[in-house]
């Protein structure tokens, strides 16, 4: 059989269509057929070097596809499958797997490394394999033997993996001081072979977190750290670049325990962000980002507690450092690379640098300023591009943190000056000057500043620049959009009558649909930011723009049923018509709840709910599970705003509730769907009781189901609550069913305490759901004949309510 899974193997990798699906389908058979010889056979191709590599890798593959899988049903069913083989049978798979890791051939060591920590981290839980970790350790030799430079990295990469995949309390304490000395003296300056120092570096970033006991000790911990420092100071960069990944986790894992290693830390970061090649200094600063991410969680969990004899464990490594932190971030944003704007995905040395200076102003507030501002008053004129784009990258970074009063007069000054960088000759400088105009607006706009930024003499001016500047680039449009954003946001508490907002609102509309549906929206997010800041600009419109926004209705329609009458799309122009629909739904659902809130202009929505419910209709036969959602949401809404009529919509628009209810796979759709019978039942009251039997069936069906993400769940229990509440004591007959669900979440509620922060925060969400449909419960019954039929369920929600007043964790 070795020699045909060898070739069955290679087919399976054909270029020839035909012979590949014969191979797989081979594979699949004789993996249903006998699982174990399949599994001893991929592994024996593994552990073979006379075989090729390409077979090799990929038993390997479908090795640890056999063990593991992203969705976690299908995981649990792998595991449990695993656990029931015979153990001769995972003997030999794991002999065969642990002989590979001295294999000359680099991938086949890696595949097996990566296959025995999955299985590690299905056996080491269960107290199985107990002999692993000292069979990987032999293979680091000891004072009379010294093994391969290859089989040393092998077992070094192994062990990272296995610490990956292994919880912490899986291995005892003696285990883990073993991994970590194999582990830091593979690290150490004295390992002459680079592969092998890298191997063990990388594992350490995955031991880290078994190492709180080893960080207690002192001398432990003085060990790592320097084994760490020194091998940031590596010739080879990939090594370099791991040990400050090292120090990254560290920094947030350990941050109590840094403050002897401080001083050496930022002379070693320094001269990486200095000097170093660019994946290296950006871990460096990296390290300073996440130092400054503790401290603010930690200064804002403290808020309150600022005295000076308070205990806060606050080290204030930033405060300290600023004096020669800030220059070296600033020296950082003149290395910006040419065409960054166009690239999305784009991370340098200077956004990295930006980034952390944002966190720097957040974490020590006003200080951050004087050392800021003659940086941007030295370069903001320069006639290199850099040094003006540095300047307002720097400005724009420190909004964020320093107090109003610290930065309004600053603002101020500048505001003018940044308008007309606005038509600055490049495009980089637009770019980054409405970013920074977009954090002015944010940050430094609204009703509840003292000393406003826009006035009623310098607001005609700033708009007129914003919507010329939508005309430009899209990179640079795109965040003039974000700017729009901020700048109507700072609006949303001027009065409902009127607003600034209001004599330009016309042309800011005309100007965002414009850009929206340029010939080159799709680039650089454009025509999402223009939707978005569209929809912003509605939410906060005052009334005595409605009838504008009345306007929108058919003009937002009718691009929608243009989408509608697209023929023959490629897969390209289906994703793009998708995309539209969705951003188009999505700015009707705005629409649609600005004008039901008030009765004065209801009536602009009641006139076409014929037409955009047979639109919302269409749409959803395009099946696509974006637009499906931003669909509901709109039906939500103008089931909220139709109320009773609303009826007359339910016969044609029930099978797609159905259809949402049942999408397991986009649980995101199924919650939604939910939200919206929530909705639907507020809207019709009694008049839903028609459906009622398919809805409670489907929902009864998603709480019993593995399937669906437990997410959806919460939201469920809720809408038992609306469901009860609208159709009253005709409740009565899903009591039977809905109550025991009730009783059993409550249930398992209790069996989870002490869980971890994940568990807690969804255990709240599923408390609140369960209250919410007691609350819809009760209500629903109250003052009816029918009320007794809840005293038997009384014991069980009292006794729910008593746990829920005895958790420490709410």
């Amino acid at each position: 059989m070795s020699l045909e899974v060898t070739q069955i193997l290679l087919d399976a990798q054909s270029v020839d269509g035909a012979v590949r699906k014969h191979a797989e389908e081979n594979l699949r058979q004789f993996q249903d057929h006998n699982l174990p010889a399949f599994l001893i056979s991929l592994s024996g191709e593994l552990a073979n070097n006379e075989k090729r590599v390409e077979s090799r890798k990929l038993a390997g593959l479908i090795l640890k596809n056999t063990l593991d899988a992203k969705e976690p049903l299908r995981k649990a069913e792998l595991v449990k499958r695993w656990i029931s083989l015979d153990g001769a049978v995972k003997n030999q798979i794991k002999g065969f797997l642990l002989q590979t890791l001295s294999s000359p051939v680099p991938d086949a060591r890696s595949t097996s490394a990566q296959v025995i920590a999955k299985i590690a981290g299905i056996e080491l839980p269960q107290g199985q394999w107990p002999e692993l970790i000292r069979t990987l350790l032999l293979n680091m030799g000891g004072p009379q033997m010294e093994p391969p430079a290859h089989l040393k990295q092998a077992t070094l990469e192994t062990l990272g993996y296995l610490c990956e995949e292994v919880a912490a309390d899986s291995l005892a304490q003696d285990q883990v001081n073993s991994i970590l000395t194999a582990v830091v003296q593979g690290m150490n300056s004295s390992e002459i072979n680079n592969e092998v120092r890298l191997a063990a570096t990388r594992a350490l970033y995955n031991a880290l977190n078994f190492a709180q006991t080893n960080f207690d000790n002192d001398i432990e911990r003085d060990y790592i750290m320097r084994v760490v420092c020194e091998a940031t100071l590596s010739p080879e960069v990939r090594i370099r670049q791991a040990a400050f990944e090292c120090l990254v986790s560290i920094s947030s894992t350990y941050y109590e325990k840094l403050v002897p290693y401080m001083q050496d830390i930022f002379s070693i970061t320094a001269k990486a962000v200095k000097t170093d090649e660019e994946p290296v200094a950006l871990q460096a600063i990296e390290f300073w980002s996440s130092i400054c991410d503790e401290e603010i969680d930690i200064l804002e969990e403290y808020a309150g507690d600022l005295s000076g004899d308070s205990d806060v464990p606050c080290f204030y490594f930033i405060k300290q450092a600023l004096p020669a932190l800030v220059p070296m971030l600033l020296e950082t944003l003149l290395k910006q690379e040419e065409d960054q704007d166009q690239d999305e995905g784009a991370w340098n040395l200077s956004m990295a640098g930006g980034t952390c200076l944002g966190l720097v102003a957040r974490t020590v507030g006003d200080d951050v300023v004087p050392l800021v501002m003659p940086f941007i008053e030295e370069n903001i004129s320069k006639p290199d591009w850099r040094c003006r784009e540095a300047a307002t990258y720097a400005f724009g970074s420190i909004l964020e943190g320093p107090s109003p009063d610290k930065l309004t007069p600053l603002v101020n000054v500048a505001l003018n000056f940044i308008l007309n960088a606005m038509k600055d000759e490049n495009s980089h400088v637009k770019d980054t000057t409405a970013w920074t105009l977009g954090r002015i607006f944010e940050f430094l706009h609204g009703s509840t500043m003292e000393t406003p930024i826009i006035t009623q003499s310098n607001f005609p001016h700033i708009l007129s620049v914003l919507l010329e500047s939508l005309k430009d680039a899209p990179n640079v449009a795109e965040k003039v959009c974000g700017a729009l954003y901020f700048l109507a946001q700072g609006y949303e508490d001027a009065g409902a009558n009127s607003s600034p907002l209001s004599p330009f609102f016309k042309n800011i509309v005309e100007a965002l649909l414009d850009a929206a549906h340029r010939e080159d929206a799709s680039e650089s997010r454009l025509r999402t930011a223009a939707y978005e800041t569209l929809n912003e600009v509605v939410r906060c419109s005052t009334k005595d723009t409605a009838a504008i926004v009345m306007q929108l209705v058919p003009v937002i329609m009718l691009k929608l049923n243009e989408t509608l009458e697209m023929q023959k799309l490629s897969s390209e122009g289906k994703e793009k018509q998708s995309d539209l629909q969705a951003l188009l739904c999505g700015c009707l659902q705005v629409i649609i709840q600005k004008l039901s809130a008030s009765e004065s202009t209801k009536y602009g929505i009641l006139q076409y709910a014929d037409q955009m419910m047979n639109l919302f209709l269409r749409v959803f036969a395009c099946r696509s599970a974006t637009v499906h959602e931003e669909a509901m949401l709109a039906i939500g809404a103008l089931a909220y705003a139709t109320g009773v009529e609303f009826r007359k919509y339910m016969q044609e628009f029930y099978r797609y509730l159905e259809m949402g209810l049942q999408n397991f796979e986009e649980y995101q759709v199924c919650a939604i769907t939910v939200g919206v019978v929530g909705d639907i039942c507020r809207a019709l009251d009694d008049n839903v009781l028609p459906f009622c039997d398919g809805i409670m069936t489907q929902l009864l069906k998603d709480l019993s189901s593995n399937q669906l993400h437990r997410s959806v769940k919460p939201p469920i229990f809720s809408c038992f609550g609306d469901i009860a509440l609208a159709i009253g004591p005709q409740f009565e007959k899903y009591l039977i069913y809905a109550m025991p669900m009730l009783q059993s979440a409550a249930e398992l509620l209790v069996q989870s305490a002490g869980a971890d922060d994940e568990m807690i925060e969804y255990s709240n969400q599923l408390r609140n759901g369960i209250l919410e449909a007691y609350s819809g419960i009760f209500q629903g019954f109250k003052n009816s004949q029918k009320a007794e039929l809840l005293m038997p369920y009384a014991g069980h929600i009292l006794q729910f309510l008593e746990n829920i007043y005895q958790d420490k964790d709410m």
